[in-house]
């Protein structure tokens, strides 16, 4: 298997194009590493830690490097990457939750989606009672639809404004949340938020009567066969379900080749079909070309002059990302220790990772 040296690369959400079931060509891996050697030269690429591909279900290219990293902002100096070194998914944690909450509701554990969210927390009676918020399904949580006050967009992570951060600083993080403004109607307009992704842990825990880490080992995990993980703990005891989960990079790849494969894993189903379905269908515009389905982004590329190519996966802050192309059977997995640089510039190498070093590799 092709396994480079370099360093340098990624960020973001596009994605890119070329014709219907293409296939590497017998000298793409060299392409490849040619191309991303200019363009770390150029500056176009930089602070990568780990690129990896699958085609037709098989890892077929992998590349790590040594940089600095991170694990939820405190620094692990510098990492010699490569496959048995756990990197950060930061919010690709979100994704992965998300499909354990498909795995629950199969099994009658959690509630359906059309369940009104604060019938789902009796404790919080008082909220419950708030006009409005009576409203407020889980399909909205899932779609991030919630129509609540919440901003870790504009405002940095660590500052106290940010609500992931604030709901991480609160006492009781789960009224946190649920106490935020409503500021909108439910289900139209989408506004990122990682307290959704806490409610559906929570929702996770209660109905299964498992920690949300032990869960996910248990029903996604184990079943692919992966090595070891890890999840952060808050400073309340709980898991950090939006952005907590660390995992191997060959095992972020099984994710990607899991979802291509119906949630089906060596003729076994680990994720219900209908549920790899509705996770990765639209539901509501995000700008850009893009679209939020339940906890996945969603998309379609066209460069100029060229077919459109369609693609889905989870993005995670300092430039981590899982990209799924059915079209081509393709699974794309990266990790880059941006966490200081600004979205735009961890979305520039993700553009130029995708669609000038990697697809262009297929014919």
């Amino acid at each position: 298997m092709p396994h480079l040296d370099r360093r340098c690369l990624l960020a973001v959400l596009g994605a890119v194009l070329a014709a219907p079931r293409s296939v590497f060509a017998a000298d793409a891996f060299a392409s490849i590493a040619e191309r991303l050697a200019e363009a770390e030269r150029a500056g176009k690429v930089f602070g990568l830690h780990a690129l990896l591909l699958s085609q037709g279900g098989k890892l077929v290219f992998e590349h790590y490097v040594r940089g600095q990293d991170e694990q939820l902002g405190r620094s692990l100096g510098e990492v010699v990457f490569g496959p048995d070194v756990l990197h950060d998914l930061r919010s690709i944690s979100k994704s992965v939750v998300a499909l354990a909450y498909g795995v629950a509701l199969a099994a009658g554990k959690v509630p359906p989606l059309e369940a009104r969210l604060y019938e789902q927390f009796p404790e919080y009676p008082d909220l419950a009672r708030q006009p409005g918020r009576d409203r407020i399904t889980i399909h909205h949580l899932l779609s991030m639809t919630l129509g609540l006050e919440w901003d870790e967009v504009t405002i940095p992570y660590g500052d106290p404004r940010n609500g992931e951060t604030a709901m991480e600083a609160a006492a009781e993080r789960y009224r946190f949340i649920l106490e935020r403004p409503i500021v909108g109607e439910p289900g139209v307009n989408w506004t990122y938020c990682g307290g959704a992704t806490a409610l559906l842990g929570r929702l996770i825990a209660k109905g299964t009567g498992e920690a949300l880490p032990d869960y996910c080992r248990r029903v996604l995990f184990d079943p692919l066969g992966f090595g070891p993980s890890h999840w952060a703990i808050g400073k309340d005891g709980e898991p950090r379900a939006a952005s907590g989960a660390r995992l191997l990079p060959r095992d972020l790849v099984k994710i990607g080749q899991l979802m291509l494969a119906g949630g089906v894993w060596n003729g076994t189903p680990v994720v219900p079909a209908d549920w790899v379905t509705r996770v990765t269908t639209p539901v509501v515009p995000i700008g850009n070309g893009r679209s939020y389905g339940c906890h996945w982004y969603v998309g379609d590329y066209a460069p100029p002059g060229r077919e459109s190519l369609h693609w889905f996966g989870c993005i995670g802050w300092g430039g981590q990302y899982l990209l799924a192309f059915p079209a081509r059977d393709l699974v794309l997995a990266l990790h880059c220790g941006n966490y200081r640089k600004p979205t735009a510039e961890q979305f520039g190498v993700m553009r130029v990772v995708v669609g000038e070093i990697v697809l262009p590799s297929l014919v």
